[in-house]
């Protein structure tokens, strides 16, 4: 017999649910997405990563208007300002269409630059994040180095020397996304000693800046990586973002904030793929009966279900630590981990429901499958997450 002081937080608790504004902002995204972005894919290469003008920017101007323009840029400057939770809902709904959550909303939404620029001058926000938030330009960051991406700090082996009033910089970079098509990115560089953890700076680097090469590196998805080479690139003092030898700091603070929305775009992704496997599931006959009536296809369904609902927990948990100024790194890596492995599990029961057609081109389910893989090892691979995780446990350090 429950006591009054039980009933009492039990009424207390309710239903868990999303705070009014940010269900909002996922219906609208829910109908944007619906309604605009995935019928434009339709009819396209199935590999495409960037729709074509024609179709992108009618597309952009109605994204504007329904404020989901450049959605983790300060509204100051012309973004849409959310917080972190609100990234996530935005994240995981946008991923919702062919491109998946490596091109959230086909681009619709527009592109937001590196959020360290937001720790520079006023005049840098001014000179290089606006115009790119403004005219929705691609941009890059240089951190990961054939030495090693998973450990930045000691990894970096690319060095900015001071001459004059100008920094050169030496080395090369790799696995750094839209370094082809990006006008301006940020590159980390040794300018201390080589185990000095402070000796990091972060660099405002034009994408067509003499010494600057840039190659194409083939992967499994369709949009590819680049290997960016440094042979003197000068860049002068007023390119330097926040404090020389402090850019380790910035570093720190983008990759931390980047898995939470990162993972959540693996729940859209995977979400979509299983509602697309029931309703495959509930129309096709196999051996007498539908497919959703085989106890083999309803324990696929339902332990992907379940997963997806704890990751999502997990995701948004993060986030709301955030926005509410609390630590976040292990509850990052946490989300990051279990999303993104679970997204991995839940797309490949999907595929197998569909069978031969779920690796056909003609399928998103194909193309999913393929990046979802990659998202194991972007912003940091599992295993040095978890490595994160327990390196907090054992310190005692429990969020």
């Amino acid at each position: 017999m429950p006591t009054a002081v039980t009933r009492r937080v039990h009424d207390s608790l309710g239903s868990w649910e999303l705070p009014g504004p940010l269900r909002d902002l996922q219906r609208v995204v829910q109908d944007f997405m619906k309604n605009e972005v995935r019928p434009a894919e339709e009819g396209l290469d199935p590999d495409i990563w960037e729709l074509p003008a024609d179709i992108l920017e009618p597309l952009q101007a109605k994204a504007r208007k329904s404020g989901l323009w450049a959605i983790e840029s300060p509204a100051e400057y012309g973004g849409a300002g959310l917080n972190l939770l609100g990234q996530v809902i935005v994240h995981e709904e946008a991923a919702k269409c062919r491109m998946g959550a490596y091109v959230p909303s086909a681009g619709a939404f527009g592109w937001d630059p590196p959020n360290v620029i937001f720790d520079g001058t006023e005049e840098q926000i001014q000179r290089w994040a606006v115009p790119t938030i403004d005219q929705a330009l691609h941009t890059f960051v240089a951190i990961s180095e054939p030495s090693g991406g998973a450990d930045p700090n000691r990894s970096i082996r690319t060095k900015a020397v001071k001459d004059g009033d100008e920094w050169v910089i030496n080395g090369s970079k790799t696995w750094i996304s839209k370094a082809a098509e990006s006008p301006w990115g940020v590159v980390f560089a040794r300018t201390g000693g080589e185990d000095n953890p402070r000796g990091i700076t972060c660099f405002i680097v034009d994408g067509d800046a003499p010494g600057l090469s840039v190659s194409k590196i083939p992967v499994i998805r369709s949009w590819y990586p680049c290997d960016v080479t440094f042979d003197d690139v000068r860049v002068s003092e007023d390119r330097v973002l926040g404090e020389v030898d402090k850019g380790f700091e910035i570093a720190q603070r983008w990759l931390v904030n980047n898995r939470v929305p990162y993972a959540a775009g693996t729940i859209g992704v995977a979400q979509e793929a299983l509602e697309m496997a029931i309703e495959h599931a509930r129309n096709r006959q196999a051996f007498g009966s539908a497919l959703a009536d085989k106890q083999a296809i309803q324990w696929m369904i339902a332990d992907s279900e379940i997963e997806l609902r704890a990751a999502r927990m997990l995701v948004y948990q993060a986030a709301w630590k955030a926005d509410a100024g609390k630590d976040f790194k292990t509850d990052a890596s946490i989300a990051k981990v279990y999303a993104t492995e679970t997204a991995g599990r839940v797309i490949d029961r999907v595929v197998q429901i569909f069978g031969g057609l779920g690796v056909a081109k003609e399928m998103p389910t194909e193309r999913w499958y393929r990046e979802l893989r990659i998202k194991r090892i972007g912003e940091g691979p599992s295993e040095v997450h978890r490595m994160v995780v327990a390196r907090e446990l054992i310190k005692g350090a429990r969020t």
